[in-house]
């Protein structure tokens, strides 16, 4: 008699089976430690810990991730009791290891609230600036983290972890014979799956493509701009009237220069240019302060670029401005455009290419998120962009030019194979994260040990 051939689809099959036997715990079972916590974060973007219930009930909770899961990011919520199971030093950096998924994660513990993320998901400042933005002594879990989840969605780049099943769950697990069925028809819908991901993944990169094509013309003018800057500027360090500190502000400035030329060359993704528009921020700054100190005026804080047309350097003031048929918000204006404002008048706007002619570039579409994020910084840039085009583009799941970040992609499966120097944000306040970085004004509120 012949047997019949074992097939790719039947071992599939069949290892599903057996890891659901070997990891499914009984129903009911409550977690006991951090490995539960992050085995349920793998299945659900928000896990509620049995005895911190009283704090995010499961209608809010369940509400909660149906939000996450919606947006497709990777932003994980933990809501765990303040207890000597979960002490705090380390705890984000532990839970991201044993989760082993690229993303932003949140932790309400007890009534502290702290969140991290690698810098592939969301840049390390921008983590402090939320968390210092929603987190208020006294408030309910409820509102701190839909405050933060609201706020961070838009920043977040990547997708969700593809083994969440969509639905949320922080109740009692489901009975091994539906986990085995269910596993089977995962396993039978594996090879649909992949070709759609395969599909998904290739049309993501014409499109970062095209992306970069845009950004490309853009970066060069500004790129272009800032040498000619440097070429106008009567500054010559063997001069009798410069010091050490102006030379080194010289040679930054030029440094910068030469840095945004080289990122430039070596971009190849749209997330590579914010590091370039960085760069040219950094040196305009630093001829900033060269002008300050060869003039002997009082040395320039350090401030955002000008909103309209970052080339205009760093911003003198903060104005109130709408866009045509948009809210009033505050942004960071140069000394020139506050005047005009002031005057009545229209301020010198950065203009792109778009199929409507030459347009501002707040009003150009996705492609120039990351030249923007660059010099504004992932924190500020939604609330300045807020009711333009750009801005309501950066505050959907569909949004795809992210702000930056290299290595997995967020939703991306690392285990623990990544740089824990660069997983940060906001800390509990008995330590950092390990892996060599500190964490200036991560402390938290609402209580310490």
């Amino acid at each position: 008699m012949r047997t019949r051939p074992f097939t790719l689809l039947s071992a599939v099959v069949g290892l599903t089976l057996l890891l659901i036997l070997a990891l499914a715990p009984s129903a009911g079972a409550k977690a006991t430690d951090l490995s539960d916590v992050a085995r349920a974060l793998k299945q659900s973007p928000v896990y509620v810990h049995p005895d911190a219930a009283d704090q995010l009930s499961k209608a809010q909770a369940d509400a909660l991730a149906d939000k996450i899961t919606k947006a497709d990011k990777p932003l994980f919520v933990a809501v765990l009791p303040a207890s000597a199971q979960f002490p705090a030093d380390g705890l984000l950096n532990n839970l991201r290891t044993q989760t082993g998924v690229t993303g932003l994660y949140a932790v309400r513990l007890g009534d502290r609230f702290a969140a991290a993320s690698d810098r592939a998901v969301m840049p390390t400042q921008s983590v402090r600036n939320l968390v210092n933005s929603v987190r208020t002594p006294g408030a309910d879990a409820n509102t701190e983290l839909n405050n933060f989840v609201d706020q961070a969605l838009p920043q977040t780049r990547g997708s969700a972890p593809s083994t969440w099943s969509g639905v949320p769950d922080n109740g009692p697990r489901a009975p091994v014979a539906g986990l085995i069925t269910i596993g089977a028809l995962a396993a039978a819908a594996g090879a649909t799956a992949l070709t759609v991901s395969t599909r998904r993944r290739r049309r993501q990169e014409r499109e970062d493509q095209e992306a970069l094509t845009k950004l490309r013309t853009v970066v060069d003018e500004d790129i272009t701009a800032y040498g000619e800057e440097l070429d106008r500027l009567d500054f010559h360090p063997g001069a009798a009237s410069a010091d050490d500190a102006m030379r080194a502000d010289y040679e930054h400035a030029l440094d910068s220069y030469d840095q945004a030329k080289t990122l430039m060359d070596r971009a190849r993704h749209p997330r590579d240019v914010r590091a370039v528009t960085e760069a040219l921020e950094d040196g305009r700054f630093s001829l900033a302060v060269l002008a300050a100190r060869r003039e002997g005026r009082p040395l320039p804080e350090r401030r955002a670029p000008c909103f309209f047309d970052p080339r205009h350097g760093p911003s003198a003031t903060d104005v109130e401005w709408s866009p045509p048929g948009g809210q009033t918000r505050e942004i960071p204006v140069c000394q020139a455009d506050a005047t005009r404002l002031a005057e009545g008048r229209d301020p010198m706007a950065r203009t792109v290419d778009t199929p409507d002619g030459r347009r501002p570039y707040w009003e150009a579409g996705p492609a120039y998120g990351p030249w923007a994020g660059g010099y504004f910084g992932g924190g500020l840039l939604p609330g300045l962009l807020v009711g333009t085009m750009l801005g309501s583009m950066l505050h959907t799941p569909a949004y795809a030019a992210d702000y930056g970040g290299a290595g997995f992609e967020g939703g991306d499966f690392s285990g623990a194979d990544f740089d824990s120097s660069s997983f940060g944000g906001s800390d509990f306040g008995g330590g950092d994260f390990g892996g060599g970085g500190g964490f200036g004004g991560g402390d938290f509120g609402g209580g310490g040990f």
